[in-house]
């Protein structure tokens, strides 16, 4: 008889080694840091941006005005009184809703300075609100509407603050949706 040796093996138990958290911890942290930093860069990258263009666009308007259309002083940097952005419905036969938004900037004339268009910036946007309310998309087509509508606002701006009080409008936006 032959004696077999039978060996017996028993597979011991996997022990997982406990995973480093302070590992984790750098790598959430980094991640977090790179966040919060890309979010506050891009902040402060896209209001910079947007102070800087309307500031160039206002210089590069002021460089093309024609000479007289400053005011008395003969200065234009900081002549300007700068309307916060309008959005308004327009008119549609369809019955379809359409917007238009516009930003733009007063230029005081002979008879006015900024700070008096300021007080009466109010008054002017008030007279405003029915003209352009009762635009109708059609009337923004064509290479002439813009000029069309900067004729309108000045008339309305002058009767509203007096003769001569506002030589020009700078319109910086116009978007018809």
């Amino acid at each position: 008889m032959s004696a077999e040796i039978v060996e017996e093996k028993v597979a011991a138990p996997v022990v997982a080694k406990p995973k480093s958290n302070k590992k984790l911890m750098i790598i959430g942290a980094a991640a977090a840091v790179l966040l919060v930093g890309g979010g506050g860069g891009a902040a402060v990258f896209l209001s910079s941006g947007s102070k800087a263009h309307a500031e160039g666009a206002s210089k590069k308007d002021a460089a093309n005005l024609p000479p007289g259309a400053h005011g008395e002083s003969g200065e234009r940097e900081g002549n300007f009184v700068e309307v916060p952005t309008m959005v308004v419905n327009l008119r549609s036969p369809d019955g379809a809703m359409r917007f238009l938004k516009l930003h733009f900037m007063l230029v005081p004339g002979p008879n006015s300075d900024a700070e008096r268009l300021k007080e009466k910036l109010p008054l002017i946007l008030d007279a405003y609100q029915p003209f352009l309310r009762e635009l109708r998309p059609e009337d923004l087509a064509g290479s002439a509407a813009v000029f069309r509508v900067k004729e309108e606002m000045m008339v309305r701006a002058n009767d509203v603050a007096g003769a001569g009080s506002v030589s020009d409008i700078l319109i910086e936006d116009l978007v018809q949706q």
